[in-house]
């Protein structure tokens, strides 16, 4: 009889085993939340042709999504020279195009794409924001005016002809476009500072989160 009853202990443990067993196959699993790779956003968010302001090694980067033809980002850019002066070398600027405003916004990157090869990217960047109301007019925009406010400011219009259309010209738009829409980009001026988004918006949260960066380089 006390064998019997020692048998059945047994099985009765096995049984137990065996049923936690099939518990622990079939029992529900959270599913693990992927993050995008910090390479990946990385590489959307900054290009090897996208263009810079300031010192390349700079440890603090403001990427600023752009439009040409965008108010806010024509009052923006005083603020962040004066951001970039007040921080000496310790601040760079990389703007991508973020063409929203159709036809003139994207001639206008182009005759900055196009000023860029011929080294007077700047000077012809700061007058086509200079005289934005008078092409980008939202109700009746006139690019044509574009090649003429780029001239004034030392850009060959001969050689622009082609550089306008040029195949790596027509990339990098391509490319910030499909950057835009991966980043879920939905206005401009739209900024990332070291990676990290701008929110709330606006100047005096931009001048705090550059100064922040900044500090923690130097802790």
């Amino acid at each position: 009889m006390k064998n019997k009853s020692t048998v059945l202990s047994i099985l009765l443990v096995g049984i137990a085993i065996f049923a936690a067993a099939i518990w622990y196959q079939s029992r529900p699993v959270p599913v693990a939340q992927v993050e995008p790779s910090q390479l990946e956003v990385a590489e959307e968010l900054i290009r090897p042709y996208s263009p810079i302001m300031g010192p390349e090694d700079a440890p603090v980067t403001i990427v600023e999504f752009f439009d040409p033809a965008c108010e806010a980002c024509r009052a923006f850019y005083p603020i962040i020279k004066d951001i970039m002066a007040e921080h000496d070398d310790k601040v760079r600027v990389v703007l991508r195009y973020t063409p929203f405003h159709g036809a003139a916004s994207e001639e206008a990157i182009r005759v900055m794409e196009a000023a860029r090869m011929q080294g007077v990217y700047i000077p012809v960047k700061e007058a086509i924001l200079e005289f934005q109301p008078r092409w980008a007019s939202h109700g009746a925009p006139a690019p044509r005016l574009l090649l003429g406010i780029a001239e004034q400011a030392g850009l060959d219009l001969e050689a622009a002809q082609n550089q306008m259309i040029a195949a790596q010209t027509q990339a990098i738009l391509n490319q910030d476009r499909a950057d835009v829409e991966a980043m879920g980009v939905r206005q401009t001026p739209t900024f990332f500072v070291n990676g990290k988004p701008l929110d709330p918006f606006g100047a005096d949260e931009l001048r705090a989160l550059v100064a922040s960066e900044v500090a923690a380089i130097g802790s």
